[in-house]
């Protein structure tokens, strides 16, 4: 197993991709902390990895609350001692920030996606590599999107944010691997089983009479396979880059725009 006795963090492990990489870390041998906002989410993704016969234990953790992430990180490296992962998927609702023009917002909703995506993931990456750096090795992950490179509308400060949070990584990795830690992230694109494209759907197509099937469709029609990617090849791909068989990444973004953004 690739995450063989690893201690991995996952924030925003509710949603659909922070769930999926959890349990394909657990799949992996990793023993995987869940954290989101709603207990009764993160339990059931625990809980469906325990019935696989993985490790993983739940927490109610804000991913924009840098105190309650201290206060969760510093008990799971008492209990065990270490941690060797932290993967940043917290999201935030789009529906307040998509659909409208940048010409027709205002400075504190462009800015909302900018402070809390790159907060977050500040937040939890600083905190895990301070854990990190006495242990000489540990990966800090995190999750952006194709609007970080392609200019595209009505997403308010969306891409900027996304954008933002792939210059951190750069910067950290520039800092922390000469200390033995990687920083990586993952770009997908278009996946349907994730809220966020609901959320986009509703604000942008929904509105101009597209179905969710057209929208799919739609999203499939940039790609080169001219399909729409599934959670569990995110999933598949966060695994790899966590473990010791990915050594060489560092300092960069895996696109995984199936060819949706050119490199």
């Amino acid at each position: 197993m690739m995450l063989q006795d690893k201690v991995a963090v996952v924030y925003g492990g509710a949603g659909a991709i922070g769930g999926a990489v959890a349990k394909a870390f657990a799949a992996e041998g990793a023993r995987v902390h869940v954290t989101g906002r709603s207990p009764a989410a993160v339990e059931m993704v625990a809980k469906d990895i325990a019935a696989r016969g993985g490790a993983a234990e739940a927490a109610e953790v804000d991913g924009l609350d840098e105190a309650a992430i201290e206060r969760h990180l510093r008990d799971v490296v008492e209990r065990e001692g270490r941690v060797d992962v932290s993967f940043n998927a917290v999201g935030i609702p789009d529906a307040e920030i998509l659909g409208t023009p940048l010409t027709g917002i205002g400075a504190e909703q462009y800015l909302r996606p900018v402070l809390a995506y790159t907060s977050s993931y500040f937040y939890t990456a600083r905190l895990a590599a301070r854990h990190m750096i006495p242990q000489g090795s540990g990966v800090i992950m995190t999750v952006t999107a194709l609007l970080s490179r392609k200019g595209t509308t009505l997403n308010g400060g969306y891409g900027p944010a996304q954008a933002a949070k792939e210059a951190l990584t750069r910067d950290l990795s520039a800092e922390l691997a000469p200390k033995g830690i990687r920083v990586v992230g993952l770009r997908p694109h278009g996946i349907p089983e994730a809220e966020s494209m609901r959320e986009v759907y509703a604000a942008k197509a929904g509105p101009l009479g597209v179905t969710w099937e057209q929208f799919q469709d739609f999203l499939a029609a940039d790609t080169h396979p001219r399909r729409v990617m599934v959670v569990d090849e995110v999933a598949a791909v966060a695994a790899f880059m966590a473990s010791d068989r990915a050594g060489g990444m560092t300092g960069t973004t895996v696109n995984l725009t199936m060819g949706s953004l050119d490199d």
